[in-house]
């Protein structure tokens, strides 16, 4: 397949952060030329008074419960998870399925192009996302056996996923162990064995309420991010998504340790867990910080775009300081930082770059378009409804 974008307003996220004027030319999964480009192509996609951006990377989430939408409102995480178990322990394969589809949906039509997923039963989130042609790395939630509800033993589940899907094209198969509250030492150390043997990446849930890290610490005398090094879990395959409750000791053991973070900020702050991810800190030492969404019974949406934004306000108003952060930094967090997170040759507009990217249209919220003034706008002022284009590995899929 072949498309030429026209007359785009193009934010590139490359190196210098561009925004340029002009005309996209995709062939097959890449982008093959950008500029002065006029192509014959398959498709041609007039975006005379739009804009192109890289499609959005939402790298937490568990979209398997997105037919679980409203479930456990109004609740703080301990009594959210014991809902959500008592429920799940009720669902197979067949409403994992459906409500994969309708999350997948929701994220294509809100301008994400790639997904990081936690859950159980991950081959039936796969077939889902290979059906409506998104970008998936697909994480088989793993817990201690003796608590499971999964059927088998959930190591052995993981690594059965694994094998099946590690040579997809659109499915990136990985290991996701749940939490210091529910995985011992020896199930997350063969949790690492795993992801080691296959080269995969590991993401987990780390310190996301003051509860988990206080009662770790009376288990075991350490936070959870202290313990997990001293068990030798930390690593540069690591994706950990919240990362709240976090000292600055512990901070720097991330980072020494190359551990990626995933910010949820929309998620932390319906379940009421106090406080936010210490971002300043984070960026200080040099860890990579990108952005997901959680799950829809705990967001409740799956649109990155309101996930920006809210990143964004929620550290500007907790530390009193407007300029803590800025929409170029919340983007990149969305976009090339994600790339970067999962090894993917995506997350900028560029030649060569695999072509998974939106287009977006600002007419109905009244936006003029001017290059200083373009990334605030995508951050503050728009939302998944102002896409009108999804392409994801080169092909239209909205």
């Amino acid at each position: 397949m072949s498309i030429l974008i026209k007359n785009a307003w193009i934010v590139t996220q490359n190196e210098k952060r561009e925004i340029l004027q002009g005309n996209i030319y995709i062939e097959e999964s890449k982008i093959v030329e950008i500029g002065d480009v006029n192509e014959e192509a398959e498709y041609v996609l007039n975006a005379s008074g739009k804009i192109v951006m890289p499609g959005l990377i939402n790298t937490h989430t568990h979209v398997g419960m997105t037919d679980m939408r409203g479930m456990a409102d109004d609740v703080n995480l301990e009594e959210f998870l014991m809902k959500m178990w008592k429920e799940e322990a009720k669902r197979g394969r067949e409403e994992i399925y459906k409500g994969a589809k309708l999350g997948i949906k929701e994220m294509l039509r809100t301008g994400t192009t790639a997904f990081v997923d936690m859950y159980s039963d991950e081959d039936a989130i796969a077939k889902a996302a290979k059906e409506l042609g998104i970008r998936a790395f697909l994480g088989w939630a793993v817990v201690d056996e003796d608590i499971t509800t999964q059927e088998g033993n959930p190591l052995n589940n993981a690594e059965n996923f694994i094998k099946e899907f590690r040579n997809e094209e659109l499915i990136t198969p990985l290991i996701a162990p749940h939490a210091v509250y529910t995985c011992n030492e020896e199930t997350l150390l063969k949790a690492k064995e795993i992801a080691e043997k296959y080269d995969t990446l590991i993401t987990m849930h780390i310190s996301e309420t003051r509860k988990e890290v206080y009662e770790h610490r009376k288990r075991t005398g350490m936070r959870p991010v202290e313990w997990l090094e001293k068990i030798e879990f930390l690593n540069s395959k690591l994706i950990a998504a919240h990362l709240v409750w976090l000292t600055l000791h512990e901070i720097k053991i991330l980072a020494k340790n190359g551990v990626k973070a995933s910010h949820n900020p929309t998620s932390n702050m319906k379940l009421g867990n106090g406080g936010s991810m210490p971002l300043p800190e984070m960026l200080d030492n040099g860890i990579l910080v990108t952005l997901g969404t959680d799950s829809t019974v705990s967001n409740n949406n799956l649109d990155m775009f309101e996930a920006m934004k809210f990143a964004a306000l929620l550290h500007k108003n907790e530390r009193w300081d407007a300029s803590i952060t800025n929409a170029q930094e919340i983007l990149d967090f969305a976009t090339i930082n994600a790339a970067k997170a999962l090894e993917l040759n995506a997350g900028s507009i560029e030649e060569g770059r695999l072509a998974d990217l939106v287009i977006l249209n600002p007419a109905p919220n009244g936006l003029p378009l001017r290059k200083n003034t373009i990334v605030s706008n995508i951050v503050y002022s728009l939302t998944g409804l102002n896409v009108e284009h999804t392409i994801v590995n080169g092909k239209i899929v909205i």
